[in-house]
């Protein structure tokens, strides 16, 4: 049963660009859409927890480091590099590069928690970037779509990861309700400097703008957040990051049969490539009484 909360949680991040597609026709930036996404999401969430729970507001001012970290450079630019690549490259290519997170957040830990590089971890890094090859064209000599959204596809998952990083610390001292809540009002801080409140402004007054940012925050941030959060109480973390990987085939799926964007065959081979690397880093293979069975953590 909580294993489809988190199945559900994916499937509604995973259509997210059927409202980002729609909010760009409304005439809103890149910056825009990750600005009505932040502050929609803050005002929401801060509502229920000020009805529900006020405790998951405490902190400690010198812990606001965390939150920059994961609300600013994380939240804020991970959003605005995906959006900009669904701008300049297929939908289907931006989800994929997302997915490149997993591996960054590998090395990341290596390099700061000073956690085991195993063999999995390398096969997975080496199918990554062979994915990465395939799904934006390079290896076939022909690239689908600009430098620039490919640069932004691979930052999305940069800063994607970062998040992380940045939340392992926060979460050694908050819950995570508390983590999610405070990342989403720092990011709606963050996301001042890349909007414009006239442009804002312009879609909100909009019955279809005003609609489709109502959705990209009730149906694609909140929703989800809490479904996933209510799904991992009882499923464990690695079976939920499995899980979640449906996310990036629901973009896939609408960006090929929803947007009619053109998937080609080598993309395909690295769409494959790096969801397959996304799953090994989260399975462990080890013998147990003669038998191969799977356990959560590498």
């Amino acid at each position: 049963m909580y294993s489809i909360y988190i199945v559900t949680a994916a499937v509604l991040w995973g259509i997210i660009s059927l409202f980002s597609t729609e909010l760009k026709a409304c005439g809103l930036s890149p910056g825009g859409i990750v600005a009505v996404r932040s502050f929609g999401a803050a005002a929401v969430l801060s509502l229920i927890f000020l009805i529900k729970d006020k405790s998951i507001f405490k902190i400690e001012l010198k812990d606001i480091k965390y939150f920059i970290g994961t609300g600013i450079i994380s939240f804020v630019w991970f959003n605005w590099c995906l959006f900009t690549s669904m701008n300049e490259c297929t939908t289907a290519i931006a989800v994929v590069l997302l997915y490149t997170a997993p591996v960054f957040v590998v090395f990341l830990s290596a390099l700061i928690f000073k956690e085991r590089l195993t063999a999995l971890k390398l096969t997975s890094l080496v199918m990554t970037i062979l994915g990465c090859a395939f799904v934006t064209g390079i290896a076939g000599g022909d690239i689908n779509g600009t430098p620039f959204g490919i640069i932004c596809g691979i930052g999305s998952g940069l800063f994607y990861g970062l998040y992380s990083i940045f939340g392992r610390f926060a979460l050694n001292k908050y819950r995570d309700v508390t983590v999610t809540v405070y990342t989403f009002i720092f990011a709606a801080i963050g996301s001042i400097p890349l909007c414009h409140r006239a442009e804002i402004s312009s879609v909100l007054s909009q019955p279809r703008g005003a609609l489709t940012s109502a959705l990209i925050v009730l149906l694609s941030t909140v929703t989800p957040f809490l479904l996933y959060t209510k799904g991992l109480s009882r499923v464990e973390s690695g079976t939920a990051s499995i899980l979640a990987t449906i996310e990036p085939a629901v973009g896939v799926l609408v960006s090929v049969f929803i947007l009619r964007q053109q998937l080609t065959f080598t993309s395909l081979v690295g769409i494959i490539l790096i969801f397959s690397a996304a799953i090994i880093l989260n399975i462990k293979w080890e013998s147990r009484n003669g038998i191969q069975t799977k356990t959560e953590k590498l």
